[in-house]
C-alpha cells in the first residue's frame, strides 16, 4: 500500500510525461508544501498530516476564489478553480451534513460536554477524529448546533 505522498510523486511524473504544465505546477506546489512541513520540524509526513497540508491549500484556494470573484479577476479565479480541482483529487471522501451532525452528538454524548463552555474540549476531539474527513468549518457549525441544545 503506498502512501498518499508517493500517489502525488507519481502524479507529478504523469503530468510531467503528458507535459500538463497546470497540473504539474500544482502538484509541485502541493510537494513543496510537504517538503517545507517536513524540513521545518524535522519530520516524514504521515497521511494524516499530507491531507491536513492539502486541506489548508483547498481552503485557500477557496478564499482566493471568493477574492477574485469580488474583484472581478475571472482569469485568477479560472487559475485558482484548476488548481482546486486538482487538489480535490487528493482528500479522502467528505462527510454529508447528516454524518457530521451524528458523528458530533455521539462526540458530545461521549464526553458529557453540554453547553456553549464545552465547546474547545468537544472541538478537540472532533478535530481528532474527523481530520481530513469533513471541512472544519462544518464541524464547528454542528458542535455549535449540538451544545445548543
Amino acid at each position: 500500500m503506498s502512501s498518499l505522498k508517493d500517489r502525488i510523486t507519481e502524479d507529478m511524473k504523469t503530468a510531467m510525461r503528458a507535459k500538463d504544465s497546470e497540473r504539474l505546477g500544482t502538484i509541485r506546489m502541493l510537494l513543496a508544501a510537504c517538503k517545507q512541513r517536513e524540513v521545518d520540524e524535522r519530520i516524514v509526513l504521515d497521511d494524516t498530516a499530507v491531507v491536513a497540508i492539502v486541506d489548508k491549500l483547498v481552503k485557500q484556494r477557496k478564499d482566493s476564489i471568493t477574492a477574485f470573484q469580488q474583484g472581478g479577476r475571472e482569469d485568477l479565479v479560472a487559475k485558482e478553480s484548476a488548481e482546486l480541482a486538482v487538489l480535490e483529487g487528493y482528500l479522502p471522501q467528505r462527510l454529508s451534513a447528516e454524518e457530521v451532525a451524528a458523528e458530533i452528538a455521539a462526540l458530545v454524548a461521549e464526553l458529557g460536554a453540554a453547553g456553549p463552555g464545552d465547546m474547545g474540549k468537544v472541538m478537540g476531539a472532533a478535530k481528532a477524529r474527523l481530520a481530513g474527513k469533513a471541512e472544519m468549518g462544518a464541524v464547528s457549525a454542528a458542535v455549535k448546533q449540538a451544545l445548543a441544545k
